[in-house]
């Protein structure tokens, strides 16, 4: 119920109580509130079981935490698997397809069907055995800027 709520937050809210109410009367707001918090909580339960009394016997199962969508998920089509769901969420291996990936792309395998280019004697990577698109190249030289002009902004 206060999940949210932390420590600090929990101490901040009973001094507030005691300087509200006041130490003499905060045992009676407190019992009050209980009793509020428990006729709501009996008023609920007792309208969930006249809602599944009129549903009839067919919906004895049903679960109002249910009407969730993501409870609803879960437990519909999660947990059963009915659909095969499974075995294609296993199928996908994550990490070893990035892996091919990133290997494809540094040139290091071929896995995933990558194209390697050869270096020819003559460019300046072939000593070095990497490719040129890996190379930091040189910048060219940055142009003038041209003039600011306060009144086009």
């Amino acid at each position: 119920m206060f999940f949210d709520i932390g420590p600090l937050e929990l101490v901040a809210l009973v001094i507030l109580a005691v300087l509200i109410f006041g130490p003499d009367k905060l045992p009676k707001v407190i019992q009050d509130v209980t009793g509020f918090i428990r006729k709501v909580r009996q008023f609920s339960d007792s309208a969930k079981e006249d809602i599944r009394s009129e549903l009839g016997p067919e919906f004895k199962d049903f679960e109002f935490e249910d009407l969730n969508p993501k409870n609803f998920v879960r437990k519909h089509v999660l947990e059963k698997d009915e659909y095969g769901l499974q075995d294609i969420r296993n199928g996908f291996d994550v990490k070893q397809e990035m892996a091919e990936v990133t290997e494809a792309v540094r040139g290091n395998g071929d896995a995933g069907g990558g194209v390697r280019h050869s270096l020819t004697k003559d460019s300046p990577d072939a000593a070095s055995g990497t490719s040129d698109r890996l190379t930091k190249r040189e910048t060219p030289g940055v142009p003038d800027r041209p003039p600011f002009d306060a009144d086009a902004t």
